[in-house]
């Protein structure tokens, strides 16, 4: 049954001003079953708040749990919409592996290859600091104004 299957999920959060302030993820916990853990949190001088959290728990209370944030006027950003590569300027150089704090980039010995696995991706962006050819990047303008 799948209500009873646990489900993990990194997403990025944007909170508006007047929620900020509010035990939002907290209640993720007391009212879905949800266990969470805050990658990144910061709330810039205007209280917007941006979060990545990885939600684990039941599916069926994740998507509860992500509609409850919905309501509160938090926007949901899945984390593969906050971090890509451009796979044609990878040099495989292999420089971002001992960034990655997750394991989303890996080496595949055979192919001497960079591998990137998105569903291991917080988009911390240390990858993309020491990427020598900017193949890495995190936060694109672009696809971040499409999502809702």
């Amino acid at each position: 049954m799948t209500e009873n299957k646990n489900f993990n999920k990194i997403v990025h959060l944007s909170f508006p001003p007047n929620v900020s302030g509010r035990p939002v993820i907290c209640n993720l916990g007391k009212l879905y079953d949800l266990s969470f853990n805050i990658l990144k949190a910061d709330i810039n001088p205007r209280h917007e708040g941006n979060m990545t959290l990885e939600i684990t728990g039941p599916e069926e209370e994740f998507h509860k749990g992500i509609n409850y944030l919905k309501e509160n006027r938090i926007k949901i950003i899945p984390v593969t919409q906050k971090i890509s590569r451009d796979e044609e300027s990878c040099m495989h150089c292999g420089m971002c592996l001992a960034m990655c704090p997750t394991g989303a980039l890996s080496l595949d010995m055979q192919s001497r290859k960079v591998l990137f696995e998105l569903e291991k991706c917080t988009a911390c962006g240390l990858c993309t600091k020491i990427c020598p050819v900017r193949a890495m990047e995190i936060d694109p303008q672009e696809k971040e104004n499409r999502t809702t």
